[in-house]
């Protein structure tokens, strides 16, 4: 009768998305206009002791609706993560500033402290801004540490008046001895353009604490401002001297052009010691430039991915630079170089298969031909935020395990490790989910939206065996797994003695918990 209890409970969990001080209603598609749409969304809100995080994506929020949930948020004193993409679709942009400034004035009043602002995705152009430019310069923002703004259509003015808010929100809370230390910025496809950028750049400049920038499309638009588009791309390289923590650098599409594609190798040639990822693909960069960018990153000893693809190279300048690489024992972080011709491969030397061939099509033989660096491969591929597409990937890795080949085993056990390690490591990543949508793809759950499951085989539960006592598995998503796997004990009939070690395993680990 126990085990049928916690089945439920783990069922009603993943429905509701109530995990670790979060409240979930994200891609319910509800529309939300007024104050009795939102009853009981206020109530569990107001009921919900120690809130820390409230995901709102995928629905859409009206003004009126923003306010009461608003209202309900004022006493949430521990209050940090606001996960608010895509949640005003089919709204005036004009309704959009006033949501915004209500539910910001709660934060504010409740004195909660933010780690998380994510508003991707809700194009509200520079008003948008505005109404989130209230909360940035206050002290519940002191404490920042992962804004995301994608595709908001901000615009030089936003952008202006983005980078105002954070400069005045790093100088007020350095004067109270608690400066903002920023590390994630994320804001693609927003239309910085050159004086939006210049501008965000003074603000990273003086924070210095970033450790990722992802700003990919955010090219000229205007023709009268074509002959500058270097400008913002050098402003940001002179930022990025400032900045020893950073990680990842994205400055993908955004017509970095040669001068700011040189300005940027000084940077990186000069500083940067732990950076992973570059990108300054589709950048109107020439060869020469490439080739700068190239022998800046020799010696950068963490990076693990360069992205050049895209630029003016030619054919010609495409091989020179993997050679250049390849002479320099880095060939192996470039990441695939075209300039709109397809490089012919010989026919008596195949391709070997990449990431995407393996997930769409699961082998050993494919697996050990990714290489030593198969598991920072997959990790970086699959999109650990999204939870279902997460459990999609572990089956199909999973699937490959044979326990009479080491090799294969290690393989697919490392790159396992490293896919869940990240996924349970990044704040946006719903355990509960994942366990949720694992349950419903082996047949143990079944789900509304008709997922049709995979077909389980030994190596699925044999690979679920050794994540299950691993540390970065959390030990409450056990017992959910025993639950299922005891009350559905047929879906697995034919694995046999894979199912009666993963039900032993599990015992084990709860009873030690």
């Amino acid at each position: 009768m126990a085990t049928d209890i916690v089945a439920q409970l783990a069922e009603s969990l993943a429905k509701t998305g109530v995990e670790d001080g979060e409240l979930s209603y994200k891609g319910q598609g509800r529309k939300l206009d007024d104050a009795q749409s939102v009853e009981e969304i206020v109530k569990e809100i107001q009921d919900f002791e120690d809130l820390q995080a409230l995901r709102l994506e995928g629905n859409t929020i009206g003004v009126a609706a923003a306010q009461a949930i608003a209202k309900a948020l004022e006493t949430k004193s521990k209050f940090k993560r606001c996960y608010w993409s895509d949640m005003f679709t089919g709204r005036l942009r004009s309704e959009i500033p006033p949501a915004l400034n209500s539910l910001g004035d709660a934060l504010m009043l409740a004195n909660a402290r933010l780690t998380v602002l994510d508003l991707s995705d809700n194009a509200f152009g520079p008003d948008g801004v505005k109404g989130i430019e209230r909360l940035l310069k206050s002290t519940a923002c002191y404490t920042l540490q992962e804004l995301r703004l994608n595709n908001c259509g901000m615009g030089i003015g936003g952008g202006k008046i983005l980078a105002a808010a954070l400069i005045q929100c790093y100088k007020t809370s350095s004067a109270e001895g608690t400066p903002l230390g920023l590390k994630a910025f994320v804001a693609g496809r927003n239309r910085l353009e050159n004086e939006g950028a210049t501008a965000l750049a003074q603000a990273f400049k003086l924070m210095g604490s970033l450790e990722e920038i992802n700003v990919p499309q955010n090219g000229i638009n205007h023709p009268g401002v074509t002959a500058m588009a270097g400008a913002g791309a050098i402003a940001m390289a002179q930022a990025l001297k400032h900045l020893r923590s950073i990680q990842v650098i994205n400055f993908g599409d955004c017509l970095v052009r040669p001068a700011g594609a040189i300005a940027i190798a000084e940077t990186v040639s000069e500083g940067l010691p732990i950076l992973k990822e570059l990108n300054l693909s589709f950048g109107e960069i020439t060869e020469e430039a490439a080739l700068a960018v190239v022998h800046a990153v020799k010696n950068k000893h963490q990076l693990e991915k360069l992205d050049l693809n895209g630029n003016c190279l030619g054919e010609d300048g495409c091989k020179v630079l993997k050679d250049a690489m390849e002479g320099m024992n880095i060939g192996d972080i470039l990441g695939s170089l075209s300039n709109g011709i397809k490089l012919s491969t010989p026919a008596s030397a195949p391709r070997p298969p990449d990431v995407s061939s393996f997930l769409s099509f699961p082998s050993p033989d494919k697996l050990l031909k990714l290489g030593a660096k198969r598991a920072l491969l997959i990790e970086q591929q699959v999109d650990v935020s999204d939870a279902s597409k997460t459990a999609e990937a572990f089956l199909k890795i999973a699937s490959v395990y044979k326990e009479e080949n080491n090799d294969v085993k290690i393989a697919v056990l490392d790159s396992i490790d490293a896919l869940l390690k990240k996924a349970f490591a990044t704040p946006s990543f719903q355990g509960y989910s994942f366990v949720s949508s694992l349950l419903v793809l082996l047949g143990l759950l079944k789900s509304e939206d008709k997922v049709k499951p995979v077909v389980v085989v030994p190596g699925h539960l044999h690979t679920l065996e050794h994540v299950v006592r691993q540390d970065y598995f959390p030990k409450e998503n056990v017992a959910v797994l025993e639950a299922f796997l005891s009350r559905n004990n047929n879906a697995l009939e034919s694995c046999g003695n894979a199912r009666d070690d993963l039900q032993s395993t599990l015992q084990r680990v709860r009873s030690e918990g």
